[in-house]
């Protein structure tokens, strides 16, 4: 079964947002509302899920999460810190992978790690590589890898910093079925190995019930935390059991009752 309770309910260590609100310039000189009050915690270690219908903000609340929009209201805290702009605390996957084509995948993933020397670059690459199982495809290009194994090497190299928190903004959208669940099982497992806090865009239902230790329920523009469901389903979870079902069909329904 699945337990619901207020998003600022418990005591975190992790990543908080606070009465966050964004706004838009509209026409005739009036302001577009896209987030109001937001109150969200992700707690230290666990996957949040953030799912809404297209244009409720999901990706906008991304983005102010990451510290790449600081023109909003209210407040993003990790731990006790005060977060304002981006920071290496923040690891970022997007839809596209944005890998950059004239470098090979060690080098894209050692992006961020300039200040190390050449040794313990290459040692952190091909701990984060060795993590996604794409060690082999070091010295490769993009260009040579399929849909998945990009988005998998995004991944390595948004973890290459050794973030506090991961950011996923619907990154497996793009992918054909079978290389979406193979992913999602790979995101689980980073999850245990790294023991990070992990926050998921998703417009995706199963993948929300599959993935999320909690799940927030966006409303429709402005976005609103209509809910937020805590999963108490024991991993790794079987998506054809009565369990996970009964929790699809509770979320599903929040979904329709409080998305409109």
């Amino acid at each position: 079964m699945n337990a619901i309770s207020h998003p600022m309910q418990r005591a975190n260590k992790g990543m908080q947002a606070r009465n966050v609100s964004k706004q838009y310039p509209g026409a005739h000189g009036q302001r577009v509302a896209a987030l109001e009050n937001i109150d969200l915690v992700f707690p230290e270690g666990s996957i949040t899920c953030v799912v809404g219908t297209s244009g409720c903000g999901k990706s906008t609340l991304l983005r102010i999460l990451a510290g790449l929009d600081d023109d909003h209201g209210g407040s993003i805290t990790l731990g006790t810190q005060t977060l304002s702009g981006p920071s290496l605390q923040r690891g970022v996957v997007f839809q596209d992978h944005r890998l950059l084509p004239w470098m090979t995948i060690a080098d894209n993933v050692a992006l961020a790690l300039h200040r190390e020397t050449a040794q313990r670059r290459r040692e952190i690459v091909d701990q984060k590589l060795e993590l996604v199982d794409l060690l082999a495809f070091r010295d490769t290009y993009p260009s040579q890898l399929s849909g998945g194994m990009a988005q998998r090497v995004a991944i390595a190299r948004a973890l290459a910093h050794e973030p506090r928190v991961l950011l996923l903004d619907e990154p497996f959208s793009a992918l054909d079925s079978i290389t979406r669940l193979q992913l999602q099982d790979a995101l689980l497992s980073i999850r245990d190995k790294e023991r990070i806090t992990t926050v998921l865009i998703t417009h995706d239902i199963e993948e929300a019930v599959y993935l999320g230790d909690r799940i927030a329920v966006l409303s429709n523009r402005p976005g609103t935390v209509r809910i937020v469901i805590d999963v108490e389903l024991p991993y790794p979870r079987a998506r054809t059991g009565a369990s996970f079902a009964a929790v699809r069909q509770s979320l599903y329904e929040q979904f329709l009752q409080h998305a409109a």
